[in-house]
């Protein structure tokens, strides 16, 4: 069974920081590529960051310079580091796990960003 858990969202104030965690399987987590996606209300899924598991990253235009994603092949566990985060970083995250021929969602954390 392929189990994907995020955590770290909250509720925190512009120009502040916050750090996701997804904990995945570990029958799925050595060969998969991890991801980040967030989902505004009213707007579509669109990626934020991922990584091989080579550690090549990737970052969608509005989050670079600004997030990190980053793994850690001993626990399983994916990170992404959110900083000078911005009211329009409000969304649910979600954490992605994909292997060949298949794609797995977590169930989402909420972050929301102040102004």
């Amino acid at each position: 069974q392929v189990q994907l858990v995020e955590s770290g969202g909250g509720l925190v104030q512009e120009g502040g920081s916050l750090r996701l965690s997804c904990a995945a399987s570990r029958n799925i987590f050595g060969s998969a590529v991890m991801s980040f996606y967030r989902q505004a209300p009213a707007k579509q899924r669109d990626l934020v960051a991922s990584i091989t598991n080579g550690a090549i990253t990737n970052y969608g235009d509005s989050v670079k310079g600004r997030f990190t994603i980053s793994r850690d092949n001993a626990k399983n566990t994916v990170y992404l580091q959110m900083n000078s985060l911005k009211p329009e970083d409000t969304a649910v995250y979600y954490c992605n796990a994909a292997v060949t021929g298949y794609t797995y969602w977590g169930k989402g954390t909420l972050v929301t960003v102040s102004s």
